[in-house]
């Protein structure tokens, strides 16, 4: 059937400014990592993209690498711009990164000039898209100076390719540096994507500070811990779980088992707060003034509505935090 939108796709979603940018983003957003390349099935991908935006998800967040296989996450939202999405391409914020190995030989990662603007070029050929909104470089590169790399995301945004630059997974000191040359050459950093969650919290240690210094907003990932911050594991490890599965080594059973003592204690807050362990974990990392979005993966439409109900709650008493607080440094 053709795809026609919701009508009341803005009558709940909050939205947020992205650092001292004209730009807001939800406060929920969809990521493109996992579920949405060719090893996937097509009508689902669909299913989620088209919930998702009924319900207020502006932007899905994407890179070169996402799949599997890499690059196929953006092959599937090609064919989505096609045949569902392309009317409202001006209601979507689109973003991709590159950073990580994607073809052969010494110029297919990392964070050299022709790299960056290759691997975009490909990215908006397999989108079907003449630009981006967010164009992100995905991780520091030790051996790349970083005045190269932050030129090549001006010229990234002076040609028309994105309309906005960011950064990922770099340090509180490598966003300072990168904020300032940036602004320095007239493309100011919009935002950085780090992963933040309960149980890893190192964004706390100095960059949350420099993102409200230098005006950049930020879109965490992994906020749910790859599943470990929802009901998932809470009677142990089911089968077919992400922790289950070998060739994805973001997760291991003994991670799980490690933090389910925690994730127990947390769990009884949050039903007193009447939210699933997910949506008081997506609130959390929501009360930050510096976290614009939070990024969510999904495998299914239940977990997408679920995510979205933590937006019925934001707000935490200082006693809640506190409790919370301890139970994590426990």
């Amino acid at each position: 059937m053709p795809y026609s939108a919701s009508e009341t796709r803005y009558d709940s979603m909050p939205y947020a400014r992205v650092g001292r940018s004209g730009l807001k983003l939800p406060r929920i957003s969809l990521g493109w990592w996992y579920n949405f390349g060719s090893l996937d099935r097509f009508e689902n991908a669909r299913s989620l993209a088209r919930y998702a935006f009924d319900h207020g998800i502006t932007h899905f967040d994407l890179a070169n690498n996402y799949g599997p296989k890499p690059g196929s996450a953006e092959d599937t939202l090609g064919m989505l711009l096609k045949q569902d999405f392309g009317p409202y391409r001006d209601e979507l914020v689109i973003s991709t990164k590159a950073g990580y190995d994607m073809w052969p030989g010494p110029y297919g990662e990392w964070a050299s000039r022709k790299y960056l603007v290759a691997s975009l070029d490909q990215s908006l050929k397999r989108m079907g898209l003449d630009y981006v909104d967010i164009f992100y470089h995905h991780r520091p590169d030790p051996d790349t100076p970083l005045e190269e790399t932050m030129g090549a995301l001006d010229y990234i945004v002076r040609s028309g390719r994105a309309l906005y630059a960011g950064v990922s997974n770099y340090t509180a000191e490598g966003t300072r540096q990168a904020a300032r040359m940036l602004r320095a050459l007239g493309t100011p950093l919009l935002i950085h994507q780090p992963r933040y969650s309960m149980l890893d919290r190192w964004v706390e240690d100095g960059l949350l500070d420099v993102l409200e210094e230098e005006g950049v907003g930020s879109i965490v990932f992994s906020p749910l811990e790859q599943g470990q911050l929802t009901d998932r594991y809470l009677k142990g490890i089911p089968e077919g779980a992400r922790a289950t599965k070998t060739d994805r080594v973001w997760l291991t059973p003994a991670e799980v088992k490690g933090n389910l003592p925690k994730v127990l204690k947390l769990n009884e807050i949050a039903e007193r707060r009447g939210q699933k362990m997910s949506q008081m974990a997506l609130a959390w990392v929501l009360r930050q003034p510096a976290v614009t979005s939070a990024l969510v993966g999904a495998s299914s439409v239940e977990q997408v509505e679920d995510n979205l109900g933590a937006l019925n709650n934001l707000s935490f008493e200082e006693a809640e935090l506190q409790e919370i607080e301890k139970i994590l440094q426990s």
